[in-house]
């Protein structure tokens, strides 16, 4: 009997918030677990019983529905947000790493065109530099949320895979990774497929390791930005005047729509040194002391494409700007 999907995704929805932790044999015994396991033996070429060995030794784990379920990030104002990450506790160990790697973010600069200082953001707001990459097995995050959360099943069952191949291309045990509840590791928080996609060996030894090494790190945020479009030098965002302006300049969507000479037609006069038919967006934040309007770029976006959120993006500008207001001190 084939059950329609929106009841299929009820009774699994069910099942997974009563069921207990799992016994020894694990999701290996789940038809979704065996056909999982068929495919990569099929596709990819893995022996049969580690993959049934891992997939049996992996933990649902309740915390991880609760916390995907939940973020609390989504009901956070830019007050609120920017509180959390710009604290002078992490601007002063975002200097401490910029100075203990100068050289590689020096590197990183020449070769992939990206700030040292936006880099040093990223791997700041998602790990505070390598302290804090996560507590979760990715193991048991990755196969909770393949199997166990219906609306991602399909985008964690391929995380799945593709982390399986991530440890064995790089040569990692992939029952001891750890990461965030939703499968990220490394300094700079990486899902498995970005990890393929994205990590690069910036130290030339053989290995792209973004868990332990800080070097192949910092060149594979570096990575990213280049390969999602960083423009060197360009402008990135600025404050602009806060007044009623129509809210046809006020986009949908992250990606900037209207160009710079839409908004100074408008009356908006931008500061930031961008050709006429450079794209723009306007967005509206709750700071502090009030209401700000803030004109961003594409390189603004580019930063919303490592987490799709303009208060994440907003906390990455606001840290690199911090970074770079001692940059004696980030050069050593």
């Amino acid at each position: 009997m084939i059950m329609p999907s929106r009841i299929m995704g009820v009774a699994l929805g069910l099942w997974a918030a009563l069921a207990p932790p799992l016994a020894v044999a694990g999701y290996v015994e789940t038809p979704a677990g065996q056909a999982f396991v068929d495919e990569m033996v099929r596709q990819h070429g893995f022996d049969r019983s580690k993959l049934e060995i891992w997939l049996s030794g992996a933990q649902r784990q309740s915390s991880i529905i609760e916390a995907i379920s939940h973020p609390a990030e989504h009901t956070l104002e830019w007050r609120e947000y920017r509180r959390i990450f710009i604290k002078p506790a992490r601007i002063e160990k975002g200097h401490a790493f910029l100075q203990a790697h100068a050289d590689t973010f020096a590197r990183a600069e020449q070769e992939l065109g990206v700030s040292r200082y936006i880099v040093a953001a990223i791997i700041g707001v998602e790990t505070q530099y390598g302290e804090y990459a996560g507590n979760y097995r990715v193991l048991d995050a990755l196969t909770t949320l393949a199997f166990d959360y219906p609306p991602r099943s399909t985008f964690f069952r391929k995380q799945l895979g593709e982390f399986f191949l991530m440890a064995r291309e790089q040569e990692l045990d992939p029952t001891v990774l750890k990461g965030s509840y939703a499968g990220a590791m490394g300094f700079g928080q990486f899902i498995p497929s970005s990890y393929r996609e994205f990590a690069i060996d910036f130290d030339h030894d053989g290995r792209a390791d973004i868990v332990n090494n800080p070097v192949d790190a910092i060149g594979s945020v570096a990575n990213y930005f280049a390969r999602h479009g960083w423009q060197a030098g360009g402008p990135v965002a600025e404050q602009v005047t806060a007044t009623d302006y129509p809210p046809s300049l006020f986009t949908e969507g992250l990606a900037p729509k209207l160009t710079v000479a839409d908004y100074k037609a408008a009356g908006l006069v931008p500061k930031a040194a961008a050709s006429p038919e450079t794209r723009a967006r306007l967005m509206r934040v709750q700071a502090e002391e009030g209401q700000e309007d803030w004109l961003t770029y594409p390189n603004f976006y580019v930063i919303t494409r490592y987490n799709h959120s303009q208060l994440y993006a907003m906390a990455v500008l606001a840290l690199s700007q911090a970074l770079a207001q001692h940059p004696d001190k980030a050069r050593g």
